[in-house]
């Protein structure tokens, strides 16, 4: 299966690259500058989910975060300062992006191995993809050679990341602008087969939604209460929720959808064909996913003399 994803994530990329930027990432970017960042990274996100095994999704959202704000940058690990206000503090990042301990302790590790060479931005990518092979999921090839920005947009990342409220059409249109098709929304949305949501982000669903299995909102309620408790969190997918798989699809189709979002998938529109593909038949499930990340990855990278790399993931140099 993995093979299969990985050959075909071989043939995609100079399409991709033609694609979604002029820029040419290569996976081999490193070879000669900091031959064992591939394997410092790993040793690391391998350790911090064993630990935890929820930090996975954690990594995997912040790249996702990450790129869908002026493209795959480093933006996102930027620190408020008195003078600069970041992307940490925006409604879909406040309260809920987790990992940055990893990031750091990557960083470190990686400057102690050949300083100045590797991006936090590249950082990111790596560690998402080693996120879902360790909790079970399909590899790829990451393409490297992003460079970190000097900026951050709080205003982009309030108005481009898709919020759990958003209907199926916005859906496509929020992917649709950062040149994803419908499939591939779909098949990105299968990240949730991993981590957990908080209750502000599904409470209305839980109340007000009619398409929602009885059984499964009545359980989810105990940790959702109609007032309060906002922070209290639920897995995105309740069978299987610290391994990637295909059942966050087979959820959906029984209406155990968490999010709004998530039930809009499957909701008698024109993504249930999808929905259905994906639940039925996991290797195609895993090779859209692997593909549809490694275009996520190539969104408006900063490469050649653009950008710095960054000293500290936090702050520029």
């Amino acid at each position: 299966m993995a093979n299969i994803s990985f050959l075909l994530v071989l043939v995609i990329v100079p399409f991709v690259l033609i694609g979604m930027s002029s820029a040419q990432l290569t996976s081999n970017f490193y070879n000669s500058t900091c031959p064992n960042v591939l394997s410092i990274i790993k040793t690391t996100v391998n350790s911090a989910i064993a630990k935890e095994s929820r930090m996975g999704a954690s990594l995997l959202r912040l790249h996702f975060h990450d790129c869908f704000v002026n493209g795959c940058d480093a933006s996102v690990l930027l620190d408020d300062t008195s003078s600069f206000t970041g992307e940490k503090t925006a409604n879909p990042n406040s309260g809920s992006l987790r990992g940055f301990d990893v990031i750091d302790t990557i960083k470190t590790q990686v400057e102690s191995s050949c300083a100045g060479i590797v991006s936090c931005a590249d950082i990111l990518a790596v560690a998402a993809r080693d996120s879902v092979v360790k909790l079970g999921g399909p590899s790829w090839t990451v393409l490297l050679g992003r460079r970190d920005s000097t900026t951050a947009s709080l205003n982009t990342a309030n108005s481009d990341i898709p919020a759990p409220t958003l209907n199926l059409s916005s859906l496509i249109s929020s992917f649709s602008n950062k040149g994803f098709n419908a499939r591939e929304m779909v098949a990105l949305s299968g990240s949730h087969t991993i981590g957990q949501a908080r209750c502000t982000t599904f409470r209305d669903r839980l109340y007000n939604e009619t398409d929602i299995n009885a059984s499964f909102a009545t359980s989810v309620k105990s940790k959702c209460p109609q007032s309060g408790s906002d922070n209290d969190i639920s897995p995105l997918d309740t069978t299987s929720p610290t391994t990637f798989d295909n059942i966050y699809y087979k959820n959906l189709r029984i209406q155990k959808g968490l999010l709004h979002s998530d039930q809009q998938l499957s909701s008698g529109g024109s993504t249930d064909s999808i929905v259905n593909t994906y639940s039925s038949n996991s290797a195609t499930f895993f090779t859209d996913f692997a593909n549809a990340m490694v275009k996520m990855g190539n969104l408006s990278p900063l490469t050649g003399t653009n950008g710095q790399i960054r000293k500290n993931c936090r702050k520029t140099n």
